[in-house]
């Protein structure tokens, strides 16, 4: 058979591979959207490849996934997007497949979204050896090989990666019920107006930022407890006008996004919005909301497919 014709061999090959290739690009790119594009990308160049000569081919697509993914994040559209500060990592529920691997803790840290924000601060490759090393467990003699540089330079990078990571990272992993209460706490304070019970659940430099549903040019952020109770307190007060932009009246729902405790605002079945919380001793820490619809396609798709709890308020 010729090598660079399609073949089902070869098409079941990529696709044994393909959501851990999709849980690599997204650890990447932050962007479920992106991931999936780059690894159709890397499907394309498998098919015109000669697989004769590939021997390893999980380690080829590795490869490729990555350095597509560098090109990427080095183009210039890309930069642009990112330095005005108009970016947060997409949303993804818990158990997409697209999360990857979570049998340890630095696994789990790698995909949260306060990790793939402060991998905003890394250079692309600074970035791609954190996750291959981390999440993915390769060694610096793999990676090297991947990324085209020296073992030294791979555990420079990955020296350099780590502590940027460390000095930004706030809290850590929360107990899952301690959690549940932490988050329901807050949204029982902020829709009813407590303003000292929502301080009282901050922690004292706690951050919030939102996306502002993707209708302004740079993130908004607050950063004191009073302003993030004040932002909280008109943020959660149903409206009529908040029902007609949604569609109608929402659930809202307890959920675990990237790892952390999340509020989803839910009308009819499509997410409109997700608050999800970072918290450091049963204190919220950062609160983030993302409202884009582009942000929340692949969410809502999961939602669908989803079984939910009872939600903690039926008419939002």
């Amino acid at each position: 058979m010729d090598g660079t014709a399609p073949d089902r061999f070869g098409t079941a090959r990529f696709e044994a591979c393909r959501h851990r290739l999709a849980s690599l690009a997204y650890r990447l790119l932050g962007s479920a959207t992106d991931a999936e594009d780059t690894v159709q990308d890397a499907f394309l160049h498998w098919q015109a490849a000669d697989r004769r000569r590939i021997r390893v081919p999980e380690a080829w697509l590795t490869k490729a996934v990555t350095n597509l993914c560098l090109d990427r994040l080095r183009s210039a559209q890309a930069r642009r997007e990112r330095t005005v500060g108009a970016w947060l990592p997409e949303p993804l529920l818990d158990g997409d497949p697209m999360l990857g691997p979570a049998d340890t803790f630095e696994q789990r840290e790698s995909v949260s979204l306060a990790v793939l924000t402060l991998m905003e601060r890394l250079t692309p490759v600074e970035r791609a050896v954190y996750v291959l090393r981390e999440a993915f467990s390769h060694g610096h003699a793999e990676i090297a090989e991947i990324l085209g540089i020296t073992e030294s330079a791979s555990q420079q990078h990955l020296h350099r990666a780590r502590r940027r990571i460390t000095d930004g990272r706030r809290g850590g992993e929360a107990d899952p019920a301690s959690a549940r209460r932490v988050v329901e706490a807050f949204l029982a304070a902020a829709t009813s107006g407590r303003t000292e019970r929502l301080v009282a659940l901050l922690t004292d430099d706690a951050t919030a930022v939102s996306d502002g549903a993707g209708l302004t040019a740079k993130l908004l952020r607050y950063d004191t407890p009073q302003r993030i109770s004040a932002i909280a307190r008109a943020g959660f007060r149903s409206t009529p006008a908040k029902q007609r932009l949604a569609g109608g009246p929402s659930t809202v729902h307890y959920a675990v996004v990237n790892g952390a405790p999340a509020l989803l605002f839910v009308p009819g079945g499509r997410v409109v919005g997700a608050v999800t919380f970072d918290l450091a001793d049963d204190r919220i820490a950062t609160v983030r909301g993302i409202a884009a619809p582009s942000r929340l396609v692949r969410l809502t798709e999961a939602w669908r497919r989803h079984e939910p709890d009872t939600p903690l308020i039926a008419e939002w």
